[in-house]
This record gives C-alpha cells, structure tokens and sequence, in this order.
C-alpha cells in the first residue's frame, strides 16, 4: 500500500508534459488512443509509463492519490474519469459491491500467469472470485525505529505510546491503518465491527496523541531518514528503502500481528479505454517490467519472474521484503460496510479533533 510520496512538482513533472509537452491529438505518435492512469504516488518507475507508450502507441494519463479513501471519492463522483487504478484490498472490495469495477477478460492478459498463486488466493479474501484485480505490490505495516534514539526493545505496538519517546512518534494519517495499531494493541481483530472495542481503540489513540509529532501518510519516510524522529508506523517497501538511505533505521513488525495488503490493478466499470487498460495490466505483470517496478519503487512483488530475477541477494532473501507471515499472526483488511465505515471515520475524527 504504499510508497506514498506526492509532491507538486513531481505531479507536474509527470502530468503536465502528457497534458500540454506530448500533444494527445499527435496520431502518429499515439494511433492506438488513449489511457487514464489512477495510481499511489512514487508507486511505478517513471521509464515504464514511456516504455508502454512506445510499445503500444497509447498516449498515458496518469494521476496520483495518496488514499483509498481519496480515490473512492474521486471514482463515486465520476466513475469514467479513469480506466485503470491501483486500490488496496478492502477497498477493491468497496468498489466490487458498489458495483464500479469491471470484469477482466484474461485472455488479455497472459502475463498474470507470472503472479504466484498465493496472491490471487490472498485476493479472494476481496475479490472471491479473481474476476476484478490482478495484484501489483504487497507489504506489511510495521514500526521503524531508529536504533541510536532507541534503546527499548522493539516488538510490540505498546512502545508507540511509551512517553520516553514524547514529540518522537510518527503515525498514520490514515483511519485504517491508525486504528489497526490501536486495535491490534488491544488483542482485536483488525477489522472489528464491535463498537465498545472500536471505541477503546479511540481513547487509546486519543491517550497517545500528546507523544505524536505527527501524523503523517508520504513524510514519515523522509522524516524518519532525516532523524526528526524516533519510531514511525511505516510499509514494509518503505522501511527497504529508508534502510538503504540510513543505517541505523530497522523496521519491525510487533508480535501482536499486522495487515498483510495487497494493491492490485483493476478497470473502471465506466472505463472509456477498457482495452488499452488490459493491455496496461498484461505490460505490468511482464517479469522484466515488474522487477524495473520492484527495483524502484522497493515494494514486494508478487510476480514470480521478476522475484527469481533479482540479482541482490540480500534483498532477494530479505525478510522485510518477503516475510515468513507464519512468524507473526496476519490479517488482511475487509471492507466492513457502510455502518462500520461511518463507526470508524467517526471515531477518527474523535482522535484527530481531541485537544491536549
């Protein structure tokens, strides 16, 4: 779920010369038309989207959000307004039963035959019968800390809320992902529906708010690198990253459990361009594009070809980047409904508005 990482500048980068640069009218440059792109941000290596432009002749539009729940909104007030997104399992699920996906014909797409069985059996827990998504990433969420501003043991999510480490903590502005910790924390099952355990998952959050530096989706990367603080919740494909840029960063998933997600490919049920966004997930799951993906954007892959292809062992056998999820209890978020989801935006808002 998630390198998440959206700047101004790199938005236009990447938008603007579709927009104005490469004139979308050119016929000669792109006969085969166009393809509206909805993805996180920092989620692809930039050469692919040319790549597949210049295999192809399609001219990509391609626009970035930073959440689920950002995305949801924009596809509910026009569903055509992309072909081809990038949601994460519960909300994949979301989309499934308000009925804004469509069907994926296969045939299409040979090279989902390089996604590992296990991925598309995970998928079922969203999409039961595989018709809908094609997994592209997958991760856990976990605690990085760094170990010269850390000298408690790290395995559990209990440490987040230790004073030692007040102004010191980065957390997920995310309703999700900051509930899960708080859940988790109190032996709960991440997708509760149980209102007073949802709601002791809230006074923890709101107890823990005066340690929070902040909270954050796209910086705590960057400010955990930089040393601005002590522990941050983070993705998995982040804390690769973060280890590469600063040594004394070490990602840790708490022995209460975390979410194991899945982000996946799926076309819009109003898509105008539904061909070419079958073309776009067949180039996705090709192994050399996926490993270029994976090289990049340091987010495990589910594709096989590209796995067996990695030449750094040591990422290759990494831990982070393809756990042993026998070693820790897993769940795998669900979309819970209307009533919960209004239970848990509610109860976020509690946490956020809460003063101290």
């Amino acid at each position: 779920m998630k390198m998440r990482i959206i700047s101004c500048i790199l938005t236009a980068a990447m938008i603007i010369p579709c927009l104005v640069g490469c004139d979308s009218s050119d016929l000669s440059k792109y006969p085969n038309g166009k393809l509206y792109v909805y993805n996180w941000g920092e989620y692809i290596d930039e050469d692919v989207i040319g790549e597949f432009e210049d295999e192809y002749g399609i001219d990509v539009i391609y626009d970035m959000f930073e959440t689920n729940e950002i995305m949801f909104a924009k596809l509910a007030q026009d569903n055509s307004a992309y072909d081809v997104v990038c949601p994460s399992d519960y909300m994949i699920q979301k989309l499934i039963e308000n009925d804004m996906l469509k069907e994926l014909n296969f045939d299409n797409i040979p090279n989902a035959a390089n996604i590992g069985e296990q991925y598309f059996a995970q998928s079922q827990d969203f999409d039961p019968e595989n018709k809908y998504s094609v997994p592209y990433c997958w991760g856990t969420v976990g605690i990085l800390y760094n170990k010269t501003m850390v000298d408690d043991v790290v395995d559990s999510w209990d440490i987040l809320w230790n004073p030692k480490y007040n102004g010191q903590i980065l957390m997920q502005d995310s309703v999700r992902d900051a509930m899960m910790v708080a859940l988790l924390r109190n032996g709960y099952s991440l997708n509760s529906t149980n209102p007073s355990e949802i709601s002791v998952a809230t006074d923890d959050l709101i107890a823990q708010k005066p340690l929070v530096q902040a909270y954050v989706v796209d910086q705590v990367r960057d400010k955990m690198i930089g040393g601005e603080a002590a522990l941050g919740v983070i993705y998995s494909g982040e804390a690769i990253y973060t280890a590469r840029e600063n040594p004394d960063l070490v990602y840790v998933v708490p022995k209460e459990g975390t979410n194991v997600w899945i982000d996946s490919w799926v076309i819009t049920k109003e898509s105008k361009n539904s061909e070419n966004a079958e073309k776009w997930i067949d180039f996705m799951c090709r192994g050399d594009i996926a490993l270029k993906n994976f090289e990049y954007i340091t987010y495990s892959t589910p594709n096989d070809v590209a796995k067996e292809n990695i030449e750094d062992e040591d990422i290759k056998n990494s831990k982070v980047a393809f756990p042993d999820l026998d070693t820790f209890p897993t769940e795998s978020y669900k979309y819970l409904g209307y009533d919960a989801d209004r239970l848990y935006n509610d109860a976020w808002m509690e946490v956020k508005s809460a003063d101290y």
